[in-house]
């Protein structure tokens, strides 16, 4: 298992300086000049060319890519042109909304879509598979943003259960204050949280569903649960116990890229319900033409998404032994 573990550590190390090339050359075909775009339209020609020199803008690029590289093997990410603050301490700031509401919106969509999944399998044939993978239809089909918006019309506009905009208290302080007797902020997170999670883990869900049932089809038909039925073993501890322990295997893998979609999908939807996480902050930096702010938030997403992928690979090869000979 250690020799596996270097091996994919060290296969990090190329994948990682691969995504910070990759970003930094798209960032190049972005259409704007930053520097006309902070001086206004009342710039003059040789204002332009004086603060693009400040900035860096007229080195090749080859000169800036290896600065960039240097300063972040430094920690730096750079300084906004427009917030005029480091690009690191900008993430962090709004990093925490964007996880928070992605982990929620996967534990929703895993919990669903995994009992989806096994019902639709138990009940193959039947009105509740039909259901089941009718739900799966829609939800791979519906953009994310449209559900959103549906789900702000019935939920918030219609019947005023739950807020249209906004966040609580982050959900960790609220857990927290909820343990020495305030629940209010931990409801009020709750509340403000439910829409936007809902909207992310609905496609999520219907993708785990269907695989859910297909690997729990192939599982119930192998030799050890018919064993384990003829031992007189009842049948939900069958099916929960012995069945999805080994139909997970081949889901695992996909619910942790998932994660990383959940992250992608995040951006509109905080938009829509102006949740102060990296969503909002993209739309504002892309709108702006705010180079060192997109590139950090590019290469914070792609970093992220190559860490899950990191993570599910050790964690497959954790319960699948197979994997490690590989």
């Amino acid at each position: 298992m250690a020799a596996y573990i270097i091996r994919r550590l060290l296969l990090f190390v190329p994948m990682a300086l691969g995504i910070v090339t990759v970003t930094f050359g798209l960032l190049l075909l972005i259409p704007g000049d930053p520097a006309a775009v902070l001086l206004g339209q009342e710039a003059t020609p040789e204002g332009i060319a004086s603060l693009r020199r400040a900035l860096g803008l007229d080195d090749p690029w080859y000169l800036r890519l290896g600065g960039y590289i240097a300063n972040l093997l430094q920690g730096d990410m750079g300084r906004s042109i427009f917030q005029n603050a480091p690009v690191s301490e900008i993430i962090l700031g709004r990093l925490g909304a964007t996880v928070e509401l992605a982990v929620v919106a996967l534990l929703m969509s895993v919990a669903l879509g995994v009992f989806l999944g096994v019902v639709a399998a138990i009940r193959q044939g039947g009105v509740i598979d039909a259901a089941a993978m009718l739900f799966a239809q829609l939800g791979i089909s519906m953009p994310v943003y449209w559900l959103a918006l549906l789900l702000m019309l019935a939920f918030a506009v219609q019947l005023g259960w739950l807020p249209a905009i906004g966040r609580g208290e982050p959900l960790v302080e609220a857990f927290g204050l909820a343990l020495i007797g305030n629940p209010a902020p931990l409801w009020e997170s709750l509340t403000h949280i439910a829409l936007p999670a809902l909207s992310l883990a609905l496609n999520s869900a219907a993708v785990i569903s269907r695989l859910v049932r297909t690997s729990m089809l192939e599982v119930l038909n192998e030799d050890f649960i018919r064993t384990a039925r003829a031992k007189g073993i009842r049948s939900r501890a069958v099916v929960w116990k012995h069945g999805l322990r080994n139909a997970l295997l081949p889901v695992l893998s996909v619910i942790g890229l998932r994660f990383g979609a959940l992250l992608g999908g995040a951006i509109l939807t905080e938009t829509i319900f102006a949740w102060p996480g990296l969503g909002q902050l993209t739309i504002s930096a892309i709108s702006q033409r705010d180079l060192p702010l997109i590139q950090g938030i590019v290469l914070t997403f792609a970093m992220i998404y190559a860490l899950i992928t990191l993570t599910v690979d050790l964690l497959y090869a954790a319960v699948d032994p197979r994997i490690r000979l590989k």
